[in-house]
């Protein structure tokens, strides 16, 4: 099954993929599927990497912080902000991906899917493949 990255288009796709959660296994290039990262796509067509690195600190909880469980030794962490900011910056891919809805109530062989064409960073081209 593997990992997956998410989109969000504010580039109209279609009615199905713009302004909607939607997910991808082919942005990245790892053999994984994808690390769970998150794009935009903005209106012109241009694609942009979110990095949220650095902006939470793990943290070991202390015996009285909420949240604590003496019972669960190894699983007495929490993610906390630390006030940084993200980052948002191009990114430079040439190649296809496909895109789908990341909630779906229909069967999945009906799964909305539109393949999107990206040459250095910008769309170049996308249909709606859906059931091909």
């Amino acid at each position: 099954m593997g990992m997956f990255d998410y989109v969000r288009s504010s580039y109209n796709l279609g009615e199905q993929f713009t302004e909607v959660e939607l997910q991808t296994k082919d942005i990245e290039d790892y053999g994984i599927g994808g690390t769970m990262s998150d794009y935009w796509l903005d209106p012109h067509g241009y694609l942009y990497f979110i990095d949220y690195s650095q902006t939470s600190d793990f943290v070991e909880l202390k015996e009285g912080d909420e949240g604590y469980n003496d019972e669960k030794l190894f699983l007495n962490f929490k993610w906390i902000p630390n006030g940084n900011k993200g980052k948002v910056r191009p990114w430079m891919i040439t190649k296809y991906i496909e895109v789908y809805p990341a909630k779906w109530d229909g069967k999945w062989e009906d799964w909305p899917r539109c393949r999107i064409h990206f040459k250095y960073g910008r769309l170049m081209d996308f249909e709606d493949v859906t059931g091909r």
